[in-house]
Protein backbone atom coordinates (compact mmCIF):
# COMPACT_ATOMS: atom_id res chain seq x y z
CA UNK A 1 0.00 0.00 0.00
CA UNK A 2 3.13 2.33 0.67
CA UNK A 3 4.66 1.94 -2.83
CA UNK A 4 1.16 2.08 -4.26
CA UNK A 5 0.90 6.16 -2.40
CA UNK A 6 3.94 6.67 -3.31
CA UNK A 7 3.07 6.24 -7.01
CA UNK A 8 0.22 8.23 -6.88
CA UNK A 9 -0.11 11.15 -9.53
CA UNK A 10 -0.63 13.74 -7.20
CA UNK A 11 1.94 13.07 -4.91
CA UNK A 12 4.49 12.85 -7.54
CA UNK A 13 2.99 16.14 -8.71
CA UNK A 14 3.64 17.83 -4.75
CA UNK A 15 7.53 16.50 -4.78
CA UNK A 16 8.06 18.13 -8.39
CA UNK A 17 6.06 21.52 -7.34
CA UNK A 18 8.22 21.53 -3.96
CA UNK A 19 11.27 21.14 -6.35
CA UNK A 20 10.16 23.25 -8.93
CA UNK A 21 9.83 26.18 -6.30
CA UNK A 22 12.93 25.49 -4.56
CA UNK A 23 14.68 26.06 -8.24
CA UNK A 24 13.42 29.07 -8.60
CA UNK A 25 14.35 30.86 -5.82
CA UNK A 26 17.47 30.80 -6.96
CA UNK A 27 16.46 33.18 -10.32
CA UNK A 28 13.35 34.38 -8.75
CA UNK A 29 13.03 37.46 -11.37
CA UNK A 30 14.42 35.59 -14.33
CA UNK A 31 11.58 33.14 -13.55
CA UNK A 32 8.26 35.96 -12.48
CA UNK A 33 9.84 38.63 -14.55
CA UNK A 34 8.80 37.02 -18.16
CA UNK A 35 5.05 36.00 -16.17
CA UNK A 36 4.58 39.98 -15.05
CA UNK A 37 5.53 41.04 -18.49
CA UNK A 38 3.04 38.80 -19.87
CA UNK A 39 0.36 39.77 -17.57
CA UNK A 40 1.11 43.65 -18.11
CA UNK A 41 0.41 42.63 -21.64
CA UNK A 42 -2.72 41.17 -21.17
CA UNK A 43 -3.79 43.79 -19.01
CA UNK A 44 -2.94 46.50 -21.76
CA UNK A 45 -4.69 44.50 -24.17
CA UNK A 46 -8.14 44.08 -22.02
CA UNK A 47 -8.00 47.59 -21.14
CA UNK A 48 -7.88 48.74 -24.90
CA UNK A 49 -10.83 46.48 -25.85
CA UNK A 50 -12.51 48.12 -22.82
CA UNK A 51 -12.36 51.19 -24.67
CA UNK A 52 -13.34 49.67 -27.82
CA UNK A 53 -16.50 48.55 -25.76
CA UNK A 54 -17.51 51.66 -23.97
CA UNK A 55 -16.76 53.48 -27.76
CA UNK A 56 -19.85 51.25 -28.67
CA UNK A 57 -21.96 50.98 -25.71
CA UNK A 58 -25.47 52.76 -25.01
CA UNK A 59 -24.89 54.42 -21.33
CA UNK A 60 -27.39 52.26 -18.34
CA UNK A 61 -29.55 55.61 -17.58
CA UNK A 62 -29.78 54.06 -13.79
CA UNK A 63 -27.61 55.73 -11.67
CA UNK A 64 -24.15 54.07 -11.16
CA UNK A 65 -21.60 55.11 -8.40
CA UNK A 66 -18.04 55.68 -8.69
CA UNK A 67 -15.40 53.94 -6.57
CA UNK A 68 -15.77 55.25 -3.31
CA UNK A 69 -18.88 56.97 -3.79
CA UNK A 70 -21.54 54.36 -3.13
CA UNK A 71 -22.02 55.11 0.72
CA UNK A 72 -20.49 51.79 2.12
CA UNK A 73 -17.97 52.16 4.61
CA UNK A 74 -14.29 51.79 3.61
CA UNK A 75 -13.91 47.95 5.00
CA UNK A 76 -17.79 47.04 3.23
CA UNK A 77 -15.85 48.29 -0.33
CA UNK A 78 -12.76 46.18 0.82
CA UNK A 79 -14.32 43.27 1.38
CA UNK A 80 -16.61 43.51 -1.73
CA UNK A 81 -13.68 44.56 -4.02
CA UNK A 82 -11.29 41.54 -2.59
CA UNK A 83 -14.39 38.90 -2.93
CA UNK A 84 -14.83 39.85 -6.37
CA UNK A 85 -11.55 39.56 -7.22
CA UNK A 86 -11.15 36.55 -5.27
CA UNK A 87 -13.52 34.54 -7.69
CA UNK A 88 -11.63 35.94 -10.49
CA UNK A 89 -8.47 34.99 -9.24
CA UNK A 90 -9.19 31.30 -8.30
CA UNK A 91 -10.74 30.90 -11.86
CA UNK A 92 -7.51 31.69 -13.50
CA UNK A 93 -5.67 29.64 -11.20
CA UNK A 94 -7.75 27.09 -11.32
CA UNK A 95 -6.92 27.02 -15.20
CA UNK A 96 -3.37 26.21 -14.14
CA UNK A 97 -4.35 23.49 -12.38
CA UNK A 98 -6.66 22.21 -14.96
CA UNK A 99 -3.78 22.61 -17.13
CA UNK A 100 -1.23 19.97 -14.67
CA UNK A 101 -4.03 17.50 -14.64
CA UNK A 102 -4.65 17.69 -18.46
CA UNK A 103 -0.99 17.76 -19.84
CA UNK A 104 0.59 15.72 -16.83
CA UNK A 105 -1.35 13.86 -14.58
CA UNK A 106 -3.29 12.22 -16.87
CA UNK A 107 -1.15 10.97 -19.50
CA UNK A 108 0.99 9.37 -16.16
CA UNK A 109 -1.79 7.94 -15.39
CA UNK A 110 -2.85 6.60 -18.40
CA UNK A 111 0.70 4.01 -18.44
CA UNK A 112 -2.08 2.30 -15.62
CA UNK A 113 -4.63 1.41 -18.04
CA UNK A 114 -5.41 -0.36 -21.05
CA UNK A 115 -8.20 -0.37 -24.08
CA UNK A 116 -11.03 2.02 -23.50
CA UNK A 117 -9.40 3.23 -19.96
CA UNK A 118 -6.44 3.94 -21.65
CA UNK A 119 -8.15 5.91 -24.82
CA UNK A 120 -10.07 7.98 -22.57
CA UNK A 121 -7.31 9.00 -20.63
CA UNK A 122 -5.11 9.49 -24.13
CA UNK A 123 -7.87 12.21 -25.44
CA UNK A 124 -8.98 13.66 -22.00
CA UNK A 125 -5.92 15.80 -21.69
CA UNK A 126 -6.10 17.64 -25.15
CA UNK A 127 -9.88 18.31 -24.41
CA UNK A 128 -9.63 19.64 -21.12
CA UNK A 129 -7.02 21.88 -22.70
CA UNK A 130 -9.11 23.20 -24.75
CA UNK A 131 -11.86 23.83 -22.54
CA UNK A 132 -9.37 25.63 -20.12
CA UNK A 133 -8.88 27.89 -23.23
CA UNK A 134 -12.86 28.50 -23.89
CA UNK A 135 -13.19 29.24 -20.34
CA UNK A 136 -10.65 31.58 -20.54
CA UNK A 137 -11.70 33.26 -23.56
CA UNK A 138 -14.86 33.54 -21.83
CA UNK A 139 -13.94 34.97 -18.93
CA UNK A 140 -11.34 37.94 -20.75
CA UNK A 141 -14.77 38.34 -23.26
CA UNK A 142 -17.15 38.87 -20.18
CA UNK A 143 -14.72 41.33 -18.32
CA UNK A 144 -13.94 43.24 -21.14
CA UNK A 145 -18.14 43.58 -22.29
CA UNK A 146 -18.41 44.32 -18.55
CA UNK A 147 -15.74 46.58 -17.60
CA UNK A 148 -16.58 48.57 -20.98
CA UNK A 149 -20.36 49.05 -20.55
CA UNK A 150 -19.56 50.01 -17.14
CA UNK A 151 -16.54 52.57 -17.62
CA UNK A 152 -19.22 53.98 -20.80
CA UNK A 153 -21.95 54.56 -17.53
CA UNK A 154 -20.29 56.21 -15.80
CA UNK A 155 -18.17 58.49 -17.98
CA UNK A 156 -21.41 59.61 -19.41
CA UNK A 157 -23.54 60.42 -16.19
CA UNK A 158 -20.53 62.38 -14.92
CA UNK A 159 -19.72 64.34 -17.77
CA UNK A 160 -16.42 62.92 -18.60
CA UNK A 161 -15.09 60.97 -21.88
CA UNK A 162 -14.23 57.68 -20.73
CA UNK A 163 -10.29 57.47 -21.64
CA UNK A 164 -10.46 60.44 -19.22
CA UNK A 165 -12.15 58.41 -16.37
CA UNK A 166 -9.88 55.25 -17.36
CA UNK A 167 -7.06 57.43 -16.56
CA UNK A 168 -8.33 58.58 -13.96
CA UNK A 169 -9.16 54.94 -12.05
CA UNK A 170 -5.55 53.39 -13.69
CA UNK A 171 -3.64 53.15 -10.44
CA UNK A 172 -6.00 50.68 -8.85
CA UNK A 173 -7.01 49.18 -12.11
CA UNK A 174 -3.90 48.42 -13.89
CA UNK A 175 -2.35 46.42 -10.73
CA UNK A 176 -5.40 44.45 -9.99
CA UNK A 177 -5.38 43.36 -13.49
CA UNK A 178 -1.56 42.53 -13.82
CA UNK A 179 -2.65 40.62 -10.30
CA UNK A 180 -5.52 38.93 -11.84
CA UNK A 181 -4.10 37.49 -14.74
CA UNK A 182 -0.32 36.53 -13.29
CA UNK A 183 -1.70 33.11 -13.25
CA UNK A 184 -2.72 32.91 -16.75
CA UNK A 185 0.01 35.00 -18.36
CA UNK A 186 2.56 32.16 -16.46
CA UNK A 187 0.15 29.18 -17.78
CA UNK A 188 0.77 30.47 -21.16
CA UNK A 189 4.76 30.59 -20.69
CA UNK A 190 5.13 27.62 -19.01
CA UNK A 191 2.67 25.32 -21.57
CA UNK A 192 4.59 27.15 -25.16
CA UNK A 193 7.95 25.35 -23.19
CA UNK A 194 5.87 22.27 -22.48
CA UNK A 195 6.97 22.44 -18.94
CA UNK A 196 3.29 20.94 -17.78
CA UNK A 197 4.56 19.59 -14.55
CA UNK A 198 5.47 23.16 -13.28
CA UNK A 199 2.05 23.90 -13.12
CA UNK A 200 1.61 23.07 -9.66
CA UNK A 201 4.40 25.70 -8.67
CA UNK A 202 2.90 28.43 -10.87
CA UNK A 203 -0.22 28.27 -9.30
CA UNK A 204 0.95 28.53 -5.65
CA UNK A 205 3.37 31.02 -6.79
CA UNK A 206 1.36 33.32 -8.91
CA UNK A 207 -1.51 33.10 -6.19
CA UNK A 208 1.07 33.98 -2.92
CA UNK A 209 2.46 37.11 -5.35
CA UNK A 210 -0.96 38.23 -6.32
CA UNK A 211 -2.91 38.27 -3.18
CA UNK A 212 -1.47 41.26 -1.69
CA UNK A 213 -1.26 42.83 -5.29
CA UNK A 214 -5.20 42.68 -5.21
CA UNK A 215 -4.95 43.91 -1.50
CA UNK A 216 -2.79 46.79 -2.02
CA UNK A 217 -5.54 47.58 -5.21
CA UNK A 218 -8.24 47.58 -3.14
CA UNK A 219 -6.95 50.26 -0.65
CA UNK A 220 -5.71 51.85 -3.29
CA UNK A 221 -9.58 52.05 -4.87
CA UNK A 222 -11.21 52.57 -1.52
CA UNK A 223 -8.47 55.78 0.18
CA UNK A 224 -6.70 56.90 -3.39
CA UNK A 225 -9.18 56.36 -6.16
CA UNK A 226 -12.00 58.61 -4.53
CA UNK A 227 -9.50 61.38 -4.24
CA UNK A 228 -8.13 61.75 -7.30
CA UNK A 229 -12.32 61.20 -8.97
CA UNK A 230 -13.04 64.85 -6.48
CA UNK A 231 -9.90 66.71 -8.18
CA UNK A 232 -10.43 65.59 -10.94
CA UNK A 233 -14.28 65.42 -11.80
CA UNK A 234 -14.97 68.56 -9.03
CA UNK A 235 -17.00 66.36 -7.09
Amino acid sequence: MASRTDDLVIVQGLRGTRATIEAWNDRPWRTVGPWFAGSFAIAVVLLLCVLVVAARSTPEVRPMFLPGFDGRTPWEQIRFYLFRNGLVLALHAMACVAGFIAMSSLPAEADRYSGTWRWVHDRAGPLALAFVACATLFSLGTQAYALGWGLKTLAWQNGVSAPHLLLLVLPHALPELVALFLPLAAWIIVSRRKEWDTLMAVTFVTVAIAIPMLVIAALTEVYVTPILLRHALGL
